[in-house]
C-alpha cells in the first residue's frame, strides 16, 4: 500500500494497488503452454479415436505370459493386448506411443485431461524445451518401470496396465507439491483443506480408477517425478536446467509467474507483502477480481 501526501492537518489516506498495476498482462500467459496445449489435445483425439472404434482393450503396457490363448481362455484370464513381443519383435511401436497418450476409459479422460491442463503452469514456469526435457524423461522412466514391474509381478489381474499419460501426470504431482504455495483454506464438514486439495483429489481418483492396473503407472510416474527433482542423471543441466539453488526472491517471482501472474505485477506484489508468496498471491487474485 502507498501513502499520498497531504496538506498539513489531514489525515493521510492509504491507498491499495491498482488491479491494473498488480494482474498485468496476465491474459497473455494464459495461451503460453504450447507443449502442454499439444499433450491435451493429442491425449483426447487418441482417447476419443480409439473408444469410438471400440480398441481401448487394445492400448496398456502387458506382460507376455507363456499360457497359450486358448488354455488362458479356459481359465477365464486376459489375453495381453501389448505384449512386448509385438513392441519389439513385430516392431509395433505405433501401439506403445499410442498407449502413452490414449486414456482407456472416458472418466479417466475427463479427470487426466483437467490434471494436464492444469500442469501447464510448470511450462510457463521452466519454459516449453525444458517441459519438454521433462516431459521425455518422466514417460521414459515411468514406462520402463512399468515393464520392470510386469516383468517382476507377472500377475494375469495386471494385464494390461492402463494406458494414458500417467507418468507425466503423476510426475508433474512433485513439483506441484514442492513449488506451488497454498493461496486458500477452508473448511467443509470440520475438514481442512486448501485450493490445492482437490487438485490432489482428482490425482487419487485417477490414480484408484482401475485398481493395481492403475497404481502401478502411477507410482512409476512419481518415482519418475523424483528421480528428475534429485537430478539422479543430470537431466536437469539439458537445456540450461541447473540444480542449483536458486535465490530466495527469483524463486519467488517464478512461483507467482507459474500461477499466471506476470513477473512486474509479481515483484510489485512481493515487495508489499515482504516477499510472502501466499500473501502476494492473495493481492493478485484480490486485483484480478476488482
Amino acid at each position: 500500500m502507498t501513502r499520498r501526501n497531504t496538506p498539513t492537518g489531514q489525515k493521510t489516506v492509504a491507498e491499495k494497488p491498482s488491479a491494473g498495476l498488480l494482474t498485468g498482462s496476465r491474459r497473455s500467459h494464459e495461451d503460453n503452454a504450447p507443449v502442454s496445449r499439444a499433450v491435451v489435445v493429442a491425449a483426447a483425439l487418441f482417447s476419443v479415436a480409439f473408444g469410438f472404434r471400440g480398441r481401448f482393450l487394445d492400448l496398456g503396457l502387458s506382460y507376455e505370459a507363456s499360457l497359450p490363448a486358448p488354455t488362458r481362455q479356459l481359465m477365464r484370464l486376459p489375453l495381453p493386448s501389448l505384449p512386448m513381443q509385438n513392441v519389439y519383435g513385430k516392431l509395433r511401436i505405433w501401439k506403445l506411443i499410442t498407449s502413452l497418450f490414449a486414456f482407456s476409459s472416458t472418466p479417466e479422460l475427463i479427470f487426466g485431461a483437467a490434471l494436464l491442463y492444469y500442469f501447464r503452469v510448470f511450462e510457463r514456469q521452466i519454459g516449453s524445451n525444458k517441459y519438454s526435457v521433462f516431459i521425455v524423461f518422466s514417460t521414459a522412466v515411468s514406462v520402463l518401470l512399468q515393464i520392470l514391474s510386469l516383468a517382476y509381478l507377472k500377475g494375469p489381474s495386471l494385464n494390461p496396465l492402463t494406458s494414458g499419460p500417467y507418468g507425466l501426470i503423476f510426475a508433474s504431482y512433485i513439483p506441484f507439491f514442492f513449488d506451488i504455495p497454498i493461496t486458500t483454506k477452508f473448511r467443509i464438514f470440520g475438514l481442512r483443506l486448501s485450493d490445492k486439495s482437490f487438485i490432489y483429489l482428482s490425482g487419487l481418483q485417477l490414480l484408484f480408477s482401475s485398481g493395481w492396473r492403475s497404481i502401478i503407472p502411477g507410482l512409476s510416474g512419481i518415482l519418475a517425478g523424483l528421480l528428475y527433482r534429485l537430478n539422479i542423471f543430470g537431466i536437469r543441466r539439458l537445456k540450461g536446467v541447473h540444480p542449483t539453488t536458486e535465490d530466495p526472491m527469483e524463486s519467488s517471482i517464478a512461483t507467482l509467474v507459474s500461477m499466471g501472474f506476470d513477473r512486474g505485477s509479481a515483484i510489485r506484489a512481493l515487495a508489499l507483502t515482504n516477499y510472502d508468496v501466499n500473501l502476494a498471491s492473495n493481492i493478485l487474485l484480490e486485483a484480478q477480481s476488482m
